[in-house]
């Protein structure tokens, strides 16, 4: 199935969290922190968003990382997808 984000959002999939700490302690998936960076899978055209004009700064195939509570999960086709607004996305992992 493709996914076309509408306006200013965007959709990320989450990139693997650490298995280990940094000690070497194996984590448990209960242990492990939500991992807030992402891989850019699907990018809105932009446009005009409360009034205002919103360019897409991001591209697909970026790794971002994006604010711990946002966006909305949604699983298509079997993956654990997030999409969020260009907004809740902090940076770009270069």
């Amino acid at each position: 199935m493709n996914v076309k984000p509408l306006f200013d959002r965007v959709v990320i999939k989450n990139l693997e969290a650490e298995e280990t700490s940094k000690g070497g302690i194996i984590l448990t998936s209960s242990a492990k922190e939500k991992p807030q960076t992402a891989e850019v899978l699907a990018v809105g055209p932009g446009g005009l968003v409360d009034g205002k004009e919103v360019s897409m700064q991001v591209k697909v195939g970026q790794k971002v990382i994006y604010s711990k509570y946002a966006g909305t999960e949604v699983k298509i086709d079997g993956q654990e997808l997030i999409i969020v607004r260009q907004s809740d996305i902090l940076a770009i992992v270069e």
